[in-house]
């Protein structure tokens, strides 16, 4: 995790109560208070004239007096009882949360401890034990635990794929059985334990995936995925999750098989970062999703593979950095962006094609400023600018394909171009 959750602390959440005798005071004054006020309310609203001081006290009026007092004396009585009741109220709830905590704690050494056994098997209860208990937390603080736990086991190291079984030696001879069995052994642990880190991830894109403010729900939360290789075989499914708080880092994270899914997200707050990422044979698809706050980083990410798309996608708030890096694929269809800022400064567009046809441009400050455009085909194709401050400023290399038909002849005052792709004034 890479920043803090501002629920309480479970030493915020031990019992504080005030002394006997000061809530008593405290709760009397408060009750005379509150009944002064309703009388005087009602003196005022029913506008009673003044009382007189020639009235004798008769029979009914002390006997009216009588009852008075004694209803006073009730009232006190069930004030005392109300603030006793609240006490041993409190006392209750902070027992059955040290009972939980207790459990909790005791469920999660037992969960760690299958973690950390060389049986792929008893690991994989683990992860589903942690999980669980993720979901049963009784406070933030215990749930965000068990996220980190599981978050770091994804960012241990771990053996490479062994490959095929060997083939003749050099000699011309073949392996040894035993040395066969050996090298079946391995690679069937490496998939045993690939397994493992593949449940991890979509447990936790399940999660994600979960409305936030229902009991399993992991919105908000911090995931620090960091470092973490993600292979071949894993869909990571992001679809529909909500971004409105918290930290997720995918910071440095290869990406070289699968595929990446964040339809119909929303970011709308936090920070979700894949700054240095590598997608060498992925595919991520960023479709119907809203930017509406918070900063999505994709800089110094390296597409060597597979593709990006970002289709029918809105950007009306908050800030995306895609620069500087180097694209050598992926589509912009059908964005909108109408708010916020989005950073395509000092990115590289070297190979295949990006596009970013049928976007639309009504709002915010969309920014290409020392891009360079060296190969492949960016296209701009049915773009409209209609508002947005599009910045080109110092881009190297050929104007993107329709770009310029796109932005009309004269170019709008918001959209700034080089000098070089301007045609020639006749």
């Amino acid at each position: 995790m890479t920043s803090r959750r501002s629920s309480r602390s479970l030493n915020e959440r031990e019992l504080r109560l005030w002394k006997v005798g000061r809530a008593l005071v405290l709760t009397f004054v408060a009750a005379v208070l509150v009944a002064g006020g309703v009388f005087y309310g009602l003196v005022v609203l029913l506008d009673f004239k003044e009382i007189g001081t020639t009235a004798k006290l008769d029979a009914k009026t002390l006997f009216d007096l009588v009852k008075l007092s004694f209803g006073v004396v009730a009232g006190a009585g069930a004030l005392v009882a109300l603030v006793v009741a609240y006490r041993r109220q409190r006392v209750d709830e902070a027992g059955a949360h040290r009972e939980a905590t207790r459990l909790h704690t005791e469920r999660f050494s037992q969960a760690v401890d299958k973690l950390g056994s060389d049986s792929p098997a008893v690991r994989l209860g683990g992860v589903h034990a942690l999980a669980g208990l993720a979901d049963d937390a009784p406070d933030d603080n215990l749930r965000q635990t068990c996220i980190d736990v599981l978050c770091a086991y994804l960012r241990l190291p771990f053996s490479p794929d062994p490959g095929d079984l060997p083939g003749p030696l050099p000699d011309g001879t073949s392996p040894s059985e035993e040395r066969r069995d050996a090298h079946q052994d391995k690679r069937d642990r490496y998939r045993a334990l690939r397994e493992v880190r593949h449940t991890i991830l979509r447990l936790i894109g399940d999660r994600y995936c979960i409305p936030k403010g229902t009991q399993r729900s992991w919105q908000g939360y911090n995931l620090d995925l960091t470092r973490v290789v993600i292979d071949s075989g894993v869909d990571l499914n992001f679809g529909g999750a909500m971004f409105s708080g918290g930290t997720v880092d995918f910071g440095g994270a290869t990406f070289s098989g699968g595929s990446v899914y964040f339809g119909g997200a929303m970011f709308s707050g936090g920070t979700v970062d894949f700054g240095g990422a590598t997608f060498s044979g992925s595919r991520v698809d960023f479709l119907h999703v809203t930017f509406s706050g918070g900063r999505v980083n994709f800089c110094d990410v390296t597409f060597s593979g597979g593709r990006v798309d970002f289709i029918d996608v809105t950007f009306s708030g908050g800030r995306v950095d895609f620069g500087p890096t180097a694209y050598t694929g992926g589509r912009v269809r059908g964005a909108m962006f109408s708010g916020g800022t989005v950073d395509f400064g000092g990115a590289t567009f070297s190979g295949s094609r990006v596009a970013f046809r049928g976007a639309t441009f009504s709002g915010g400050t969309v920014d290409f400023g020392h891009a360079m455009f060296s190969g492949g085909r960016v296209d701009f194709g049915g773009a409209m600018f209609s508002g947005s401050t599009v910045n080109f400023d110092y881009a190297s290399g050929p104007a993107p394909h329709q770009l310029l038909s796109a932005v009309g002849t004269p170019a709008p005052a918001e959209v700034n171009l080089p000098s070089a792709w301007l045609p020639p004034i006749p």
